[in-house]
């Protein structure tokens, strides 16, 4: 039994903190669920010092493996005399780290704690109750040992899980037979680029944080932030198995016990690309008092997999369905709320799900297209083209145009991250595509050339003052734009596209414009990666 227990411990998860457990009758409150850093022994902190050592050289040497390649080639070392007492100084290396992790075994096994939460997984893994649960949940340790709560499998059919939902494709062009053939020849060489280019560094420059070296970096800001919103606001974290089998790595806060409308409403984050629910955008509708569920891209964290769109839509489909059929939301309860290139996720989640009530996009942009243009060099750009479409499509305004229900978009005015030519220029922000398209969509007898004209106009305004401006001379009256609207709606066509402003004048389209642009944008002046206050989340507008 004392060998089976050393073996779990030399096996076992890498533990690092200890929330104590809830107990209704305390009385501190939230600052009673305070819990404690993992202490290990001597022997465990260093023989795990050194394997640590051995992780992050290895991380180092992967990423460097090219040009190290390249080197030692060249300095003549990639030959079979050379080879073989490279093996043998590799074999030795990995029988002493297989020692270090026996002895790093047997400080654990000496680690009343650790035994004592080794025991619990072990109990939880043969009987996955509620009550085992509880118990589970007061460790954070390594989240690839901890048990799946939610399958996609337990609400889909299984038959379509190896197809991935579905995602929405640009149309293609007609052609020929011979001309398709000779066209796939003729383009082989950029697909074969393009592939190696996306799959090698062009995914991780597009999702840094999907790059190890990054989280191990960030690893105690992550733990920290963890630990925040489960003592402070008893969050659950939970593994959702999505249709490819990736591990998605959530937190759920639940606000519906507090009462109030905001907290039986739930908001769904999806973050940046370099971006993580325990230090994202998740606070910021927590701090306003919804209940809140983040969850971390693929190959983020704790979850795996890696974060081509695909496997994106993949884990926000699993995602909503946890929110639905566990923790027993409405999708009319559900408001979706993205930060940067979140904005795909949820632009797919809307889409998919017509009935969720809202959406808020705050910094994000309307095609990824041109912002990979922007980056790299001007011979690459069919390379670009070819490589975004196939398999790096992240067409968010095109998702969002699907959806009939209230958006909301929040513009950085100082946004350094998605404008073509630099910070200073507001106009060369892609949030004001996103917004043009969308107004163009749903009213496009308002967004003639001149109503295009005027929003892109305010859109150019770097200040309120500015804004106020544009505003007050078109002698906009809100009053009569709702009542407009208001009468058209009530004539039963409620559904995107309107034709409202069809036989109009001039100055009243131009007034219909700038209401609508106003209401379905706010400018908020910052740069990209600050972190939106809960007093500028708001809900969008509805009619």
């Amino acid at each position: 039994m004392a060998g089976w227990m050393w073996l779990r411990c030399v096996l076992g998860p890498h533990l690092q903190r200890i929330h104590r457990s809830t107990d209704p009758s305390r009385p501190e409150g939230r600052a009673g669920r305070r819990g404690w850093n993992y202490q290990p022994r001597s022997l465990e902190k260093h023989s795990d010092s050194i394997l640590s050592w051995a992780s992050a050289l290895w991380s180092l040497s992967y990423y460097s493996s090219p040009i190290l390649l390249c080197y030692l080639y060249r300095k003549g070392y990639i030959c079979s005399s050379k080879l073989v007492p490279v093996s043998q100084y590799v074999g030795t290396v990995l029988v002493c780290l297989l020692g270090v992790a026996c002895l790093r075994g047997l400080g654990r096994w000496k680690n009343s704690e650790y035994l004592q939460f080794i025991s619990i997984l072990d109990e939880n893994k043969d009987n996955h109750t509620p009550a085992n649960k509880k118990r589970l949940r007061c460790y954070d340790f390594d989240f690839s040992y901890w048990p799946s709560d939610f399958s996609w499998s337990e609400v889909s059919n299984p038959k379509l899980s190896k197809a991935g939902v579905s995602l929405l494709k640009p149309e293609p062009r007609l052609r020929g037979a011979t001309d398709s053939v000779l066209h796939s020849v003729r383009t082989l060489p950029c697909h074969i680029i393009s592939f190696l280019i996306v799959h090698s560094f062009g995914r991780r420059m597009l999702y840094p944080g999907s790059v190890g070296l990054l989280q191990k970096a960030m690893r105690p800001m992550l733990q920290q932030g963890q630990a925040r919103l489960i003592e402070e606001f008893d969050g659950q974290r939970n593994k959702l198995v999505a249709c490819d089998g990736n591990e998605i790595d959530t937190m759920f806060v639940d606000r519906r016990r507090e009462g109030g409308q905001k907290g039986q409403t739930l908001v769904i984050c999806c973050e940046g690309n370099a971006g993580f629910y325990e230090v994202g955008c998740m606070n910021t509708p927590l701090e306003g008092g919804y209940s809140v569920l983040g969850w971390n891209h693929p190959g983020f964290a704790g979850s795996t997999g890696v974060p081509f769109p695909q496997n994106e839509a993949n884990a926000m489909d699993v995602v909503i369905q946890y929110a639905v059929h566990r923790l027993g939301f409405q999708l009319s309860d559900i408001v979706v709320y993205a930060w940067s290139i979140g904005g795909f996720t949820a632009s797919w989640a809307v889409m998919s799900y017509p009935e969720i009530q809202s959406v808020v996009l705050d910094a994000s942009f309307d095609d990824l297209l041109p912002l990979a243009l922007k980056v790299m060099p001007d011979s690459w750009k069919p390379l670009v083209q070819h490589a975004v479409r196939q398999y790096m499509n992240l067409n968010n305004a095109d998702q969002l145009l699907k959806y009939q229900g209230p958006v909301l978009l929040i513009r950085r005015t100082r946004d350094e991250i998605i404008t073509t030519t630099g910070p200073e220029d507001v106009m060369s922000n892609r949030g004001n595509d996103l917004l043009l398209k969308l107004l163009q969509f749903r009213y496009p007898k308002i967004m003639t050339e001149e109503g295009v004209r005027v929003v892109r106009q305010w859109l150019g305004s770097s200040n309120p003052i500015e804004e106020a401006s544009v505003y007050s001379g078109y002698e906009v009256d809100d009053d009569w734009c709702v009542s407009v609207l208001q009468s058209y709606q009530a004539e039963g066509d409620v559904l995107f596209p309107w034709s409202v402003g069809e036989d109009m004048a001039m100055e009243g389209r131009r007034q219909l414009a700038l209401f609508l642009a106003r209401k379905y944008m706010r400018n908020f002046e910052t740069t990209h990666c600050t972190p939106l206050p809960a007093s500028e989340f708001h809900s969008p507008w509805r009619l």
